[in-house]
């Protein structure tokens, strides 16, 4: 067996092997199907036109091999980085923030320390495109510079892309465009995504609403890592990745699909609760386990389970969500 997998990671001492193998033997069929649907569909080009038949093949999965075009592309990342030659270069060779190239190099051993290229004894050591690309970022979008999370998004952009400057220009596309305001220094893009969140479960799962309601649970306790770092060290790599081709394509609806999904499922479980710690404990389970490890047909349920959920009412929630979260200033 191997200790480390495809992405650099070292496995848990608990891994399971035999599911895990057994698991990756059929969906090993599903990649190379699908590897043959995308080259007929990008023809040898760098170009998709974004459609429903697009869609519908980013929600079964993009490749590794194309993985970080598609991405490029859907994202507006690779527009606007043809529109700004040179741009992320200049970042690097222009003025420093000390403050700020403290706080990048600060949580740089602290970024995936179970991954084997992220260390210093690499070759290439990830670390050094890593905080090139947040050092960049930080420079570039001023009202954000740094912030705890962005390290683990560009880490995994690093190991997916294999490329800087077209990690640098999909953070943007996830912190400028994608995510609304998570990383800003107040962070009220993610306290609203949260309670966001806690309205759809009122919506679609009420018993558990009920539940957190009376043990007094607030619902960033449970889930602020899963939208600060859109599921990575919360889930298994390639569900990750699956979760993110969708959140290039779609947007952030996509957290809330993933978010009540893992609720959902494990409705009856969460409910065994009796106590507030029991809760936090049940919420860490739910994100381990072959429910998640299927990433195949994980994808699948979050577009079922918790039925329809337009971007309408996901705006006009977090309206009402910002507007009282001001309120109590």
């Amino acid at each position: 067996f191997c200790r480390i997998d495809p992405y650099g990671f070292e496995r848990p001492e608990d891994f399971d092997y035999a599911s895990y193998e057994a698991f990756f033997s059929r969906y090993l069929v599903v990649l190379t199907r699908r590897a043959v649907k995308w080259s007929k569909l990008l023809k040898g080009k760098n170009t998709i036109q974004k459609s429903l038949k697009v869609k519908r093949y980013i929600r079964k999965g993009i490749p590794n091999e194309h993985r970080a075009l598609i991405w490029m592309i859907v994202s507006g990342a690779q527009t606007n980085m043809e529109q700004n030659p040179g741009y992320y270069y200049r970042l690097l060779e222009g003025e420093k923030n000390d403050k700020l190239l403290e706080a990048i190099k600060t949580d740089m051993n602290r970024t995936f320390p179970d991954n084997v290229k992220f260390r210093k004894t690499a070759d290439p050591c990830l670390q050094h495109a890593l905080y090139n690309v947040l050092v960049a970022y930080g420079h570039h979008n001023k009202a954000v510079g740094y912030c705890q999370g962005m390290n683990f998004i560009a880490g995994y952009l690093i190991l997916i892309t294999k490329n800087e400057e077209e990690s640098f220009w999909l953070l943007d596309a996830l912190i400028g465009r994608i995510l609304p305001d998570y990383y800003s220094p107040a962070m009220l893009g993610l306290k609203t995504d949260q309670e966001v969140l806690g309205e759809l479960v009122k919506m679609k799962v009420p018993a558990v609403a009920e539940l957190m309601e009376r043990h007094g649970v607030m619902w960033t306790l449970v889930v602020s890592r899963w939208f600060i770092c859109l599921f990575i060290d919360i889930l298994p790599v390639e569900t990750v990745l699956r979760i993110w081709d969708c959140l290039f394509y779609e947007g952030s609806k996509i957290i809330f699909r993933v978010a009540l999904t893992l609720i959902k499922q494990n409705q009856a479980f969460i409910l065994e609760a009796t106590n507030f710690p029991d809760i936090c404990e049940k919420f860490k389970q739910i994100t381990k386990g072959t429910f998640v490890t299927e990433c195949h047909s994980f994808m699948q349920k979050i577009f079922t389970d918790p039925g329809s959920l337009s971007m309408s009412t996901i705006d006009k929630l977090r309206e009402t969500c910002r507007e009282k979260l001001l309120s109590q200033g």
